[in-house]
């Protein structure tokens, strides 16, 4: 019968680095406080020796999960598929899982917060794009652990963001920059179960630009869908109906803006569209809109919980990305829509 062979411990990486078991778990957990000539040896010793440290006896070890949460209200949509994707790049980098919660609808909202399944499960947590009432704000921050916001601030978090208030006023003022005074908006603001801020401040950004021009708001003008490209051709049939219709609209994404290139296209009617996003098919339907750098913003995230699980007197930060108008072929000045409708 062949030996069984006799499994390699940490006392045995210990006793070939020369070092105590303690560094060796230091070392190989990626703890801070080691030096690089001692982390050198006791990675020399581990390869050596074919010592792999085990993922859950080292969790047991450390208290720590390795894994962080993140919590959208639609894991579907391109925008939040894009933010998670980029902090998975990094955070995947540093060995760490993402626990993804979905949470879509009042039940799945009420649900998580019932239960908060994060609890005990993560060392992080990253939240795209949601606003939470104060008792909801207060369950988070029960969980003890550092919390990363993307596209909106969260109190007590840090925060990657844009200006979605100046960002969306651009957009309006490219418009009236462009002769344009009848201008339709195209919102999810209706929908309020999950309280998202982007629909709220980009419709307080058009309201307020129009206002500022010496422009009457016409409630006709603005019309709320729900999200995506049937929202947006919808939004855009209903304001074509209309005895004055605009000359220009601002969608409140670009997948709106979509669906709105899409009823222009199937009625042969010529209206100016701006997006906000610069989604990856708006080059491709040379949709005018405004670029925010999504997928940087879930990396920009993911640094930021990365500093905020290593260092222990960490201060919630806040990064004000840039945005930048993107000029295409779905807009253009006023005189020249009414000269090619006659």
């Amino acid at each position: 019968m062949a030996d069984v062979p006799v499994p390699v411990s940490m006392e045995d990486v210990a006793r070939l680095a020369g070092v105590s078991t303690a560094t060796v778990s230091r070392t190989l957990r990626g703890l801070p406080n080691v030096s690089d000539e001692t982390r050198d040896r006791v990675l020399q010793a581990a390869a050596s020796l074919s010592y792999v440290v085990s993922p859950i006896a080292s969790r047991l070890a450390s208290g720590r999960t390795h894994t962080v949460g993140v919590i959208v209200p639609y894991a579907a949509r391109w925008f939040f598929g894009q933010i998670v994707a980029g902090a998975e790049s990094v955070l995947r980098e540093h060995g760490l899982d993402l626990l993804l919660y979905n949470i879509g609808d009042v039940a799945a909202r009420q649900r998580f917060f019932g239960q908060l399944p994060l609890r005990r499960r993560v060392d992080a947590v990253l939240v795209v794009a949601m606003q939470f009432t104060d008792p909801e704000t207060a369950d988070l921050r029960s969980l003890g652990v550092p919390i990363v916001a993307v596209g909106h601030d969260v109190p007590g978090a840090g925060c990657v963001r844009i200006d979605d208030v100046a960002a969306a006023t651009s957009a309006i003022q490219h418009l009236l920059g462009l002769g344009h005074r009848r201008i339709g908006m195209i919102s999810t603001y209706a929908d309020q179960a999950m309280f998202l801020p982007v629909a709220h401040e980009r419709r307080r950004a058009y309201l307020d630009t129009l206002t500022s021009a010496g422009l009457p708001v016409c409630d006709e003008l603005v019309m709320s869908v729900p999200h995506g490209l049937d929202g947006g051709e919808q939004a855009m049939r209903r304001l074509l109906t209309l005895p004055d219709p605009p000359t220009a609209v601002f969608a409140e994404s670009d997948e709106l803006a979509f669906g709105a290139l899409s009823a222009l296209r199937r009625t042969g009617r010529h209206v100016s569209v701006i997006g906000f996003d610069d989604h990856e098919l708006s080059a491709l339907l040379d949709l005018t809109t405004v670029r925010q750098r999504v997928f940087e913003q879930g990396v920009l995230a993911a640094g930021m919980l990365r500093r905020a699980m290593t260092v222990s007197d960490w201060t919630p930060e806040e990064l004000l990305m840039p945005t930048t108008l993107v000029l295409r072929a779905s807009t253009w000045p006023v005189a020249v829509r009414t000269a090619s409708t006659g």
